[in-house]
């Protein structure tokens, strides 16, 4: 143990060495300072927004507007601001501070397929602006990403598709091509990262009537190329919505053509199956989802009897296995596109 004592303070450039801090420092003081720890990038982060969307069946509409939910407490969402572009079935992705939304077309037949790229500033509240373009139109499409770059695999637009796009989120621009999904698919929000590797789950292809698969494909995010077989969900389904941290994908719900609960995870850095997770307080589909790298959430969607949204938030804690919680409630929708500043990408 280290006492401090100090009788002068020496200037810079002066040749006595002063006081030297060598080993733990005790204080003897009756008022104690405690630093705060840990990486301080991840301070103050571990907000989520969820933009877009479609509403029924009461009033059926495609939607624009962007909820935020601070992911580390419970509570409802709370208003943000709005797309400049209404749509259904989109996706997003993020950096730690810059959110991106595809996929917006407009009120159209099938969601409004469309090719609009549009960002948030994530800590602030706003509308969103204009970043770029996809290199082709589409809806259902599965977002995910690091801090740098977003990938964007797969979707519909008069059939499926199997492209991969990417962007440099800091930036703002069209995207490029990155390769191609080991199959044309509809694959709504089943993307997720550790950062290093991006693996999308399930979907649906068109042989030509609709199928749904197991499938998992992955790729190496800081390179281009096609996708690589990584294993397989528990069961086939579409449309089941997905969140990660630095281990681990989780994959909450889908359709198969019925409405599931199932939660399933895997080990991003290997290879091989999904595995059971637990069960979703509710059976749905079209659901927003991301994470705080901790805590998993899932956000709206749709139920069976159909249609029928729900406005539901539930969790769970990504390290372990068991059923997922209650959260909160956000708007009404399915469809939407939802990441955060500190999912397991980032």
């Amino acid at each position: 143990m280290a006492n401090l004592r100090v009788n002068k303070i020496v200037g810079i450039g002066s040749t006595d060495a002063g006081t030297t801090f060598d080993g733990p420092i005790s204080l003897n003081t009756q008022g104690y300072m405690y630093f705060p720890t840990g990486d301080t990038t991840d301070r103050g982060r571990g907000r989520a927004v969820a933009g877009g969307g479609y509403q029924h069946p009461a009033s059926p509409s495609y939607i624009k507007s962007i909820d935020y939910i601070e992911i580390q407490s419970m509570g409802n969402a709370v208003n943000f601001g709005d797309l400049i572009t209404v749509g259904g079935w989109i996706t997003a992705l993020s950096s730690s501070t810059r959110g991106c939304f595809a996929g917006m077309g407009g009120p159209s037949p099938g969601g409004g397929a469309g090719d609009t790229i549009e960002y948030v500033t994530i800590a602030t509240t706003g509308n969103a602006l204009d970043f770029g373009n996809l290199t082709v139109s589409r809806n259902y499409s599965g977002g995910t990403g690091n801090n740098t770059r977003g990938l964007f695999g797969g979707g519909y637009a008069s059939g499926a598709k199997n492209e991969i796009d990417y962007i440099t989120i800091a930036t703002t621009g069209n995207a490029t091509d990155f390769g191609d999904l080991q199959s044309a698919r509809v694959a709504h929000e089943s993307g997720c990262s550790n950062g290093t590797r991006a693996i999308w789950g399930g979907g649906a292809i068109y042989t030509p009537s609709s199928v749904v698969v197991d499938t998992i494909g992955y790729v190496t995010i800081a390179t281009t190329g096609n996708a690589t077989d990584f294993g397989n969900l528990s069961q086939a389904r579409r449309a089941a919505a997905s969140c990660s941290s630095s281990t681990r994908g989780i994959w909450f719900g889908g359709y198969t053509p019925t409405y599931v609960n199932t939660i399933d995870f895997a080990t991003i850095a290997t290879t091989g199956n999904a595995t059971d997770f637990g069960d979703s307080i509710w059976s749905g589909a079209y659901r927003g989802s991301t994470s705080n790298g901790t805590r998993g959430i899932s956000v709206s969607g749709r139920q069976s009897p159909s249609p029928g949204t729900e406005n539901i938030i539930e969790f769970v804690t990504i390290a372990t296995t068991g059923n997922s919680a209650d959260f909160g409630d956000s708007a009404v929708r399915d469809g939407n596109g939802s990441t955060s500043d500190s999912h397991g990408g980032l």
